[in-house]
């Protein structure tokens, strides 16, 4: 494969349209495509309110007419009560055509700046279990895998139970 030249850079309002493809692409990827509920301009409103929500790194294919991005990354802040400030890394995706490269890396590494920056004293993710290269590719980083060595296991409420649980906040026995 030949070697592409691209720019890495913070996320500007008119790239939220080619960031969504790039998670539509991810998804693909990830199986999960019918799980995409968010648009662009949900993208764009939570990343640049006045009190942004998230953040995105962005690599740019250099010298494409029109502006073509070929990796995200997205990631915010987080609490930790054990160690404090935290960041929490959501996506970091290259687009098949350009990996091997290096940029997934170069990506991880300004997700990483911008936590030192901060402070933070821990980064999380999480990958999925089948995907064996990103989980490799995130232990090789220094990332380790707290389902296996910490016994920590990843919860989720969906905006269906989020409802059903604020109208009716028993616990089922």
């Amino acid at each position: 494969m030949a070697q592409s030249s691209f720019l890495l850079r913070q996320a500007k309002p008119e790239d939220c349209d080619e960031i969504m493809r790039l998670i539509v692409e991810l998804a693909d990827f990830g199986k999960m495509a019918h799980l995409v509920h968010i648009t662009a301009d949900t993208l764009r409103k939570d990343m640049f309110a006045e009190k942004s929500l998230c953040s995105s790194i962005v690599a740019e294919l250099a010298g494409s007419e029109p502006r073509q991005l070929i990796g995200y990354s997205l990631f915010f802040p987080i609490y930790s009560t054990l160690d404090g400030m935290s960041m929490y890394l959501e996506d970091i995706y290259v687009t098949p055509s350009q990996r091997g490269q290096g940029l997934g890396k170069k990506m991880l590494l300004h997700v990483t700046k911008a936590a030192f920056d901060l402070n933070c004293q821990r980064l999380h993710l999480a990958v999925l279990n089948w995907n064996k290269f990103a989980k490799d590719f995130y232990i090789r980083c220094g990332l380790i895998d707290v389902t296996e060595t910490e016994d920590w296991h990843l919860m989720r409420m969906k905006r269906k139970e989020i409802e059903n649980f604020v109208k009716d906040p028993k616990v089922k026995d």
